[in-house]
């Protein structure tokens, strides 16, 4: 819920000694120094005037807390926050006796004793509330007496948090809310909420320092810091703010699903004391928190799609740690893009662009039965994963490079799914043939090594000497040359490697010869080739060319030789 801007306020500070004394007011330079020390609070019954506390609450276990107004008239605010779970709480109060008068006569009586006299009677009920809400009571004029704040919590054990004072409009810890707080979705995509707020008035009005934190998560709002540090582990209650110009990216968890990461060192706002009561361990929330500072427009990404998620907003005061909630919102990320399915025809070649880490899927449905089918694919750059999937059932997962052929079993009336997924690198490009035709072999054959080699003695001032391997198959071979400048390197030679260009994309000048060629013995299946008419001391590019029954090609991995300058 909407905690409300308003006043909130303090509670008299009552010693905690157990020497007599008197109910005191409030001195504030003893004060400040009490409330410096948090663990002076810690499990009292007391509340301190202006200092907030965090406690515990077993459930079903009632917790009273005391503090003291010594004069009428006074202001008084007092504000409970639930963390995780809903509470019933109520505020009263109780004449103060005579012997806790300042004015009083004689030695004053030891404040457990004054406790126990008061309340003893039943006091006068102020104001009650029950639910999980960030509720407060406010009071311009109130009368002085012994104020008691009784809490229970019926659902499970929890944390809360209380914050009282007399001084309400000079205390001021919360940040004020804009007058329209909500949050407002500006721009939604697929992976992407981008998201934006009105300031609070605290921080561009009385210019108190002011950061802004975001939660995400997939399951509701919430309605406290409180509440969202109590379901947050101590290994990611914080995360660092983005850099300068970067938004948060989910999460920069590597993770909007999001998986923990258990490697960083311990921290948190809120670390559970330990109790002899332990609850059983729950499976943690998908729940992130994410402080940017004072900006106040901000785009999540790295989402899933077709997701709704939920966003809440608080601001955060960094002197007094102590926050408001803006009213949140939630929003459904995009669907993602559906995939358009390829049909692939039987013997025919398709050709498929796949986008950087990309994915495409194609159909093939043969007309009629067969006893095996036969996929072809050339990858034309670098290596692509290809999966093939009959009926639902997965047959073949494989990273390709250059050629590669599978056999499948058939099936009658079988429809296979083949999922292609391009290469992290960059874009990928391949060339894939389907068929239940065992003869129909579009792609023609090759060896395991497709490199051409040059031989350095055979070098002259006008030729080179190259040879590559075949195969058992009769092919026809084709090899280019193409001059290049002194300064071409491997990485040009490795950007220019897109092996499904085939001849004809080649200028007529660059053609040095065509030949079939094959041999039954694998081993002696090597042709060599010398090539004429260079000029001294220049370098070029060889290229040979495989070229199968069906008419498609395969290139060799390009050669880059250089001719002798002196002979």
């Amino acid at each position: 819920m909407l905690l409300l801007h308003c006043p909130l306020l303090l509670l008299l500070l009552l010693p905690l000694a157990s020497r007599p004394q008197k109910l005191p007011t409030r001195d504030e330079e003893l004060f400040q120094m009490q409330i410096r020390d948090k663990a002076l609070f810690h499990d009292s019954s007391v509340i301190p005037d202006g200092a907030e506390i965090s406690s515990y609450l077993f459930r079903d276990t009632p917790k009273r807390y005391f503090f003291v107004v010594e004069e009428d008239n006074t202001p008084l605010a007092v504000t409970v926050t639930p963390c995780d779970a809903p509470l019933e709480w109520k505020l009263s109060v109780q004449e103060l006796p005579e012997e806790a008068s300042g004015e009083g006569s004689g030695d004053p009586e030891p404040l457990e004793q004054q406790k126990q006299q008061i309340t003893n009677e039943e006091g006068t009920e102020l104001f009650s509330y029950k639910g999980n809400d960030v509720e407060y009571f406010v009071s311009s004029s109130s009368p002085s007496g012994l104020y008691q704040l009784d809490l229970l919590s019926t659902e499970k054990d929890t944390h809360f948090k209380v914050y009282a004072t007399t001084t309400p409009e000079s205390d001021q810890p919360y940040p004020e809310l804009p007058y329209d707080p909500r949050i407002d979705v500006t721009s939604l995509g697929r992976t992407t909420v981008t998201l934006a707020w009105k300031p609070s008035p605290t921080a561009s009005l009385l210019k108190q320092p002011i950061q802004y934190c975001i939660v995400i998560n997939k399951e509701h709002n919430f309605k406290s810091l409180c509440a969202v540090e109590a379901k947050l582990s101590s290994d990611d209650a914080f995360m660092m703010a983005p850099k300068p110009g970067l938004d948060f990216s989910l999460f920069d968890f590597a993770h909007f699903g999001f998986p923990a990461d258990n490697s960083g060192k311990e921290r948190g706002f809120l670390k559970s004391p330990k109790f002899g009561r332990q609850t059983p361990t729950k499976p943690r929330v998908d729940l992130h928190k994410v402080c940017i500072g004072n900006k106040n427009i901000f785009t999540v990404s790295d989402l899933k799609p077709d997701t709704q998620y939920y966003f809440d907003m608080f601001a955060v005061n960094t002197n007094t740690n102590m926050s408001t909630a803006y009213i949140g919102t939630f929003a459904r990320t995009k669907e993602e893009a559906k995939q358009k399915t390829v049909e692939l025809k039987d013997g025919k070649v398709t050709d498929v662009f796949i986008k950087r880490k990309g994915a495409k899927f194609l159909r093939f449905a043969p007309v009629s039965s067969h006893q095996k089918v036969t996929f072809s694919v050339h990858s034309c750059l670098d290596a692509v994963q290809i999966q093939v999937r009959r009926d639902g059932k997965l047959l073949l997962s494989q990273s390709v490079e250059g050629v590669r052929q599978f056999q499948l079993r058939g099936k009658a009336k079988a429809k296979y799914l083949i999922r292609l997924k391009g290469s992290k690198k960059g874009a990928s490009m391949l060339k894939i043939l389907a068929t239940t035709r065992p003869n129909k072999q579009s792609f023609p054959s090759l060896p395991e090594d497709t490199r051409i080699k040059a031989f350095d003695k055979l070098r002259s001032c006008s030729s080179v000497t190259v040879a590559w391997l075949g195969t058992q198959e009769r092919n026809k071979f084709c090899i280019y040359r193409r001059e290049v400048d002194d300064n071409y390197d491997e990485e040009q030679k490795k950007r220019e490697q897109n092996q499904c260009l085939g001849p004809d994309t080649r200028k007529k000048s660059e053609k040095v010869l065509c030949k079939y060629f094959h041999s039954q013995n694998i081993q002696k299946a090597v042709t060599t080739e010398t090539i004429r008419g260079l000029q001294p001391g220049k370098s070029y590019l060889l290229d040979v060319y495989v070229i199968g029954h069906g008419g498609h090609s395969v290139k060799y991995q390009s050669k880059l030789v250089k001719t002798r300058k002196f002979c």
